[in-house]
């Protein structure tokens, strides 16, 4: 069951909406002041919040802002103002939707549908996996079975490229440039070398190695 959090001072409005979440199957708190809902906010496990802009003690961009530099949790603001300065105001703060007041439940509920789809779409991506790596993106973290694999910043980063493209292959040139950078003044043998640490890394004894050599080309991970 997911779990809503409302942070809205209306009470009429913010019982409205917690009366029809519910009968949607949604469990749902509700906050009156900008404080208390972004305490909530911070230390419960929440899926998404509905967020009022004018609010009593911290006003909702406010909230959006100290939400999103801790957490990623789904935002959509909800407020009386539909200015176009106050829907870039909530949107650069970090919230995901924005819908203003008066509204139809259906049109709420159709806008959480839509992120929610958009938040699992990011998390489906987020896994990549080859033969029996698995590598999550936003942690940064290469696992073989319940193995981790300590890999630099720089080993991730040509790892995840070479991830992304599987059965491409990428020359020396292409991975100097996406990973060490365009201006870089590295010789392109670096490529060499950070995919032998990688291979140390990666590989089994006597198992065929995870990146393969295309002589004249490049480096490819093939399925």
């Amino acid at each position: 069951m997911k779990k809503i959090l409302i942070i809205e001072d209306e009470a009429d409005l913010s019982e409205f909406i917690r009366l029809e979440l519910e009968y949607e199957g949604y469990e749902v708190i509700v906050a009156f002041d900008g404080r208390v809902g972004l305490a909530i906010a911070l230390n419960e496990e929440i899926d998404l919040v509905l967020l009022d802009l004018m609010l009593p003690s911290l006003n909702g961009i406010e909230v959006c802002r100290r939400i999103r530099s801790s957490k990623n949790t789904p935002i959509i603001m909800i407020t009386a103002r539909d200015s176009v300065l106050d829907r870039i105001s909530g949107l650069d703060s970090g919230a995901d939707d924005y819908i203003s007041k008066p509204f139809q439940i259906e049109e709420l509920l159709a806008r959480m549908r839509s992120v929610f789809r958009r938040v699992e779409s990011v998390q489906r991506n987020r896994k990549l996996t080859y033969r029996d790596l698995e590598m999550d993106t936003e942690a940064r973290v290469v696992k073989r079975g319940n193995e981790t694999i300590e890999l630099t910043k720089t080993e991730f980063d040509l790892l995840l490229l070479l991830m992304k493209n599987i059965n491409r292959v990428l020359t020396r040139e292409i991975l100097l440039e996406e990973v060490w950078g365009y201006d870089t003044s590295v010789e392109t043998n670096i490529v060499d070398v950070y995919i032998s640490y990688l291979r140390t890394k990666l590989d089994d004894n006597g198992d065929e190695s995870y990146i393969r050599t295309v002589r004249g080309s490049g480096y490819v991970l093939r399925k």
